[in-house]
């Protein structure tokens, strides 16, 4: 026996009695349902199928074959509950998804937004059919994200040919070097690169038309200065920096006139060899 007080949602059972399984099942056999659930649970796929007698579960029992819908659903319900992070991201994967969001900011269509909720958005794009034939987490693991993240380049207009030229992954600096850009920041990515390497380059390199913001390394590999503005830099803030590094590093070269002077990689010993 129980009551609900009006306006309550619950109500209280005052008198009850032990009434067991088979009992109930013929007391209550049209509350009597089984149903197979999918979902994701705990990290992964949790697939079982559930009698239950009401609000009642009888016997769960795990699910071997669930319906590949159903799978589905529950991997793109815990990519947005995890994340993308959930796929294999070597470190290439992670620099595109870089160099989109760089060229995504500045240049727009038809470079695609690789933000979280674009990518859920267009998941049948660009994550099908790896994503039908996964049935775990372990499965998602084992998707490369930068190789499926290539089908949203815009290959149908030709710019996705244009990638390594409006993005690169490196740059030549004047001493032959090819650095490494660091696209973290897609509102201007950084470059960082030994000073003397940078000698006689009078403007602040570019990709797709923004600046890079080029760190000047000291010989021990720490920024002796920062700079958007190369030139700027050679003719005002040169001079201090070479007044305290020259002393410090006597074997690498410091010329009164950077912006005229050679690029070089090497100390003062091996050019003069």
């Amino acid at each position: 026996m129980a009551d609900r007080p009006v306006g309550k949602g619950h109500a209280r059972v005052q008198l009850g009695a032990v009434v067991d399984e088979e009992t109930a099942r013929l007391a209550a056999g049209a509350l009597l349902k089984e149903r197979d659930e999918v979902g994701w649970d705990g990290g992964d796929v949790v697939a079982r199928r559930v009698e239950r007698l009401g609000a009642v579960e009888l016997a769960v029992r795990p699910l071997r074959d669930a319906d590949p819908g159903l799978v589905r659903g529950a991997l793109l319900d815990g990519l947005r509950r995890e994340g993308f992070g959930v796929l294999r991201w070597p470190p290439e994967a992670g620099v595109l998804r870089q160099r989109l969001a760089f060229l995504r900011l500045h240049l727009g269509d038809p470079w695609p937004d690789v933000s979280d909720d674009a990518l859920h958005a267009r998941v049948e794009e660009w994550l099908e059919p790896e994503l039908s034939r996964a049935r775990r987490r372990a499965d998602l693991a084992r998707i490369d994200a930068g190789e499926v993240l290539t089908r949203l380049l815009p290959w149908a207009s030709g710019e996705a040919g244009r990638l390594d030229e409006l993005a690169p992954e490196r740059i030549t600096v004047p001493s032959g070097s090819r650095i490494r850009i660091d696209y973290s920041r897609p509102e201007q990515p950084v470059l960082a690169v030994k000073l003397q390497e940078m000698f006689g380059l009078q403007e602040s390199p570019r990709v797709a038309g923004v600046p890079l913001l080029v760190h000047l390394l000291s010989p021990a590999g720490r920024p002796a200065a920062v700079t958007a503005d190369l030139a700027s830099f050679w003719e005002d803030g040169y001079k201090a920096v070479r007044a305290e590094l020259r002393g410090r590093y006597p074997k690498h070269p410091w010329p009164e006139d950077p912006a005229g002077a050679e690029p070089t990689r090497h100390t003062s010993a091996r050019l003069r060899r």
